[in-house]
This record gives C-alpha cells, sequence and structure tokens, in this order.
C-alpha cells in the first residue's frame, strides 16, 4: 500500500476514533512511520514496569476503549492521562501502544512481566495484547479463576466492574481526585495565575486606537475566547525565575463559595476548584508558555495555578455493610465526621456521590479510610444505618470521600463511624 493509501486510510480510521467525543476541528497534519505503523504521535518504544499494554486497533475509540478496559466509557480522559504522548483525543491510530492502569479486565493484557522494561514491538509479537472486540476474546465473558460469576456488582460505583472478589478494588476513579477541589483558606495563595491566553488581541479593540481596556461579563473586549479548553495555548506570570521549567504540570484553580458546617454553622474555609492541568512548554525568565492537556471544566484567564501532585486511587478490599444490629453509642457520634458540603450541591445524595467531611490529616484520617454514614433519630433509639463512604484524597482538617453504598438517601450533615 502506498503512503498516500496509508495516510487515508489512517484518517478514516481516526475519524472514527472520535466517536463518543466531540469531533475534532482538523486531524494532524503531519504522520510519520513508526515501527511498523503510521501515527502523528512519538509513542514510548518500551513500557514501564508492572504497566499493562493496549494496542489500537482499527475502529478504536478512546470513548469505546475505557467502556470496554474501565468499565465507563466517561474515563476515556483517565487513559488519555496516562498517555501523555497524544496530545490530541480525538486522533489515535492503530498500532500505538496504550498504558491503561487499574483495567477492569486485567487478565486481557499482556502479563506485566511481558513487557515491562521490553520493546513494545515485541511484547505485541510474543504475547497476547488486550482486545476490545466481542466474542470469546471479549474481556467480559471471561471468567477471572475462583468467581462464579464473570462479573461482580460493586455498589459503590452502580455499575457492573469485571474485577476479582478476592483482592482490593480502588475506591474511585482517577477524575474524582484531579477534577473535584479541596475546603481552604478563606483567602488561599497560590504560586501562579494564568496571565493572557492566544485568543486575547485577535479581534479588533472596541476602542480602536486606545490602551484602555474594557471589561464584560464574559471579559475584555478583545478576547475571543474565554473559556479555554484542551490544547489551548496560555501564558503564565511566572518563569525560570520563579522557578517554573519545560515540562512543569501545573493544576488550574478556581475560587468558589465560602463552607460552613452544617450544624455548628462555623465557617469552615472557601472550596477551590479543580479546572484541568496545564502543562509548560517553554519557561522565559519572568514568563512561560503553556498547554491545557486535561480539562474538568473551561478555564478563564486570571485562573489560578499550582504546582501538580500526582495522588493515586486508594484501593481496599470490599466486606459487607456494618450490621445494622450494632449501631454506635450516641456519645462515638457527638464528635464523629460529618458530612459537609456535596461536590455537585444535590441535596439527596446515594452511591457514587462525591462529598466533603469535617476531619482531616489533623484528625488522622487517611486515603482508604471506610467509614459508615448514620443519622440519629428519635430521642432514646438507634440511629438508622444510611450506607458508607471511603475517603479518597486527605487536606489539613477536611477530606474529600465518595459514598460506596447508600440503603436510603444521605444528607448533608449525617455523621460517620469509622468501620
Amino acid at each position: 500500500m502506498n503512503r498516500r493509501n496509508w495516510l487515508t486510510t489512517l484518517l478514516t480510521l481516526a475519524m472514527l476514533a472520535g466517536a463518543g467525543m466531540s469531533a475534532a476541528q482538523q486531524p494532524p497534519a503531519d504522520l510519520h512511520l513508526e515501527g511498523d505503523h503510521w501515527t502523528a504521535w512519538s509513542p514510548p518504544a518500551t513500557a514501564p514496569e508492572g504497566i499493562q499494554v493496549y494496542i489500537v486497533k482499527p475502529g478504536d475509540s478512546l470513548w469505546e476503549i475505557a467502556a470496554t478496559m474501565l468499565g465507563d466509557p466517561h474515563l476515556w480522559p483517565q487513559i488519555w492521562e496516562q498517555n501523555q504522548y497524544i496530545l490530541d483525543a480525538h486522533w489515535i491510530y492503530p498500532g500505538d501502544p496504550l498504558f491503561v492502569i487499574g483495567a477492569a479486565a486485567p487478565g486481557a493484557f499482556a502479563d506485566a512481566d511481558g513487557v515491562a522494561g521490553a520493546p513494545l514491538g515485541e511484547a505485541a509479537a510474543g504475547a497476547p495484547m488486550a482486545d476490545s472486540g466481542s466474542g470469546a476474546d471479549d474481556p467480559f465473558n471471561t471468567v477471572l479463576d475462583g468467581a462464579e460469576e464473570p462479573k461482580q456488582t460493586l455498589g459503590f460505583t452502580g455499575r457492573e466492574h469485571f474485577v476479582n472478589p478476592e483482592g482490593p478494588v480502588p475506591l474511585g476513579y482517577e477524575s474524582d481526585i484531579y477534577c473535584t477541589g479541596f475546603i481552604g483558606d478563606l483567602d488561599e495563595e497560590f504560586a501562579y495565575q494564568i496571565a493572557a491566553s492566544e485568543y486575547e488581541y485577535l479581534t479588533p479593540s472596541l476602542e480602536p486606537g486606545s490602551n484602555s481596556v474594557i471589561r464584560g461579563i464574559h471579559g475584555t473586549a478583545s478576547t475571543e475566547k474565554y473559556g479555554l479548553g484542551a490544547g489551548d495555548i496560555v501564558y503564565i506570570d511566572g518563569g525560570r525565575a520563579d522557578g517554573l521549567s519545560a515540562g512543569e504540570l501545573l493544576t488550574a484553580v478556581q475560587a468558589s463559595e465560602e463552607v460552613f458546617h452544617p450544624k455548628s454553622r462555623e465557617l469552615l474555609g472557601r472550596l477551590y476548584k479543580y479546572l484541568g492541568r496545564i502543562r509548560v512548554l517553554s519557561a522565559q525568565q519572568e514568563t512561560a508558555i503553556a498547554e491545557i492537556v486535561q480539562l474538568c471544566s473551561p478555564i478563564p484567564v486570571g485562573t489560578s495555578l499550582k504546582l501538580f501532585e500526582p495522588e493515586p486511587v486508594p484501593l481496599r478490599k470490599t466486606t459487607p455493610l456494618r450490621p445494622v444490629n450494632f449501631p454506635p453509642a450516641d456519645q462515638d457520634l457527638d464528635s464523629a465526621p460529618t458530612i459537609v458540603i456535596a461536590w455537585d450541591k444535590l441535596l439527596s445524595l446515594g452511591a457514587g456521590y462525591l462529598v466533603f467531611i469535617d476531619h482531616g490529616d489533623g484528625q488522622e484520617v487517611a486515603p482508604g479510610d471506610i467509614y459508615t454514614i448514620y443519622r440519629r433519630g428519635r430521642e432514646g433509639f438507634p440511629p438508622t444505618l444510611l450506607g458508607e463512604l471511603a475517603v479518597l484524597s486527605v487536606f489539613d482538617n477536611t477530606a474529600l470521600a465518595r459514598i460506596l453504598r447508600s440503603r436510603y438517601t444521605v444528607f448533608v450533615g449525617d455523621a460517620l463511624y469509622l468501620k
């Protein structure tokens, strides 16, 4: 097949890869031969120790791969984040390797010992790679050793996941940690800020010849795009003199509302939201050029930035709920942790929802801790067992948690008892 036919075929496949995500406006222009296949990217030559590898096939998309390998197509950004050599998630190419951490079907991948540190081409030729197709090779039709059913339902997600019931399972997703935020001081200070973007001054000002800046509810009059997204170029108000260098990852942070304790009405601090992640492309003495590489919400100019800190999703072996006939004593709930705010501000909460609690590192709370959720009832009667939640990320005096299971509706203000 000549190069022109190769390009035509690959571009067609790449368009199919956009299914489930908004279509990119234009495909990458520069394709090159990487080993035995054409690609626009520069995939790694070897797999890191213990990482499972999936080889992209014709017709694949990150959406479909996430549905098969992680049990939820909406988790495709998690795969993209693990393969940062892919600069545009809408375009993946047959033959490119994908590293997939926390796959729902580990048995369908090549053995980690067979690919770690070895050339990916050799791994692909000498070991079975993941197959996202259907039929006998479908990992969701494969029964793990010791499992009576091909799938196990985990109540804390509301979805079916292919896991080994004898081992620990992730208590949430990376997006739970990296696309939520934290409760901090009222006037939290951050090291950097997005000072401008490429979209500023691309359109004429409302006052030609004037140096004044006109501002409206959507930004300055000369800004062509206000809510920035993945792939957009931004300029940071710090550079080499401030410790920034090319390749540095930063988290975009936006200040939100004040948080009050639902019982005491004490001011706990301010909610800060993570909007996405930014990678420094080059650093000058006082400024830096960067690209938005992961998006949670549109990012405006003026957004604060802090250094990105990797944080793994905690693992725990799931166990049955605490028995309803062994409630804690009333005095144990007097000073117990409390749910203080729901991430999405809903009033009625259940399995899968993210919440913040009023205990953190200062109260010896740790990621992976599991709490039973209780609500006090009539005086003289025991509390009602509502469900349980798991701590994902811990801060000074608060923590982010995910509701794993719920017997009844959970509300802000419900109490927690360490399991």
